[in-house]
């Protein structure tokens, strides 16, 4: 049976232009592949549907270079 996926939102500061979307979006992805991110980069904020915690997202997100943390989850 498939975990269910849980949705997190992320503040996620040093976001600055569309390759900071696209690394953010595959350092997540590296920790949960079939997670569905929606990054809001002018807000700062990353929404993910995944099957991660929140703890695991934001430190995948810290090792990216990205200073993150969860507003839900």
């Amino acid at each position: 049976m498939e975990e269910p996926r849980k949705d997190l939102l992320m503040q996620v500061d040093g976001m600055t232009c569309q390759g900071c979307v696209t690394s953010v979006t595959k350092a997540i992805q590296r920790l949960d592949p079939g997670a569905r991110v929606e990054v809001d980069l002018e807000h700062g904020r990353v929404h993910v549907a995944t099957t991660a915690q929140s703890v695991e997202v934001a430190r995948a997100l810290d090792a990216a270079g990205y200073e993150a943390r969860a507003m839900t989850g």
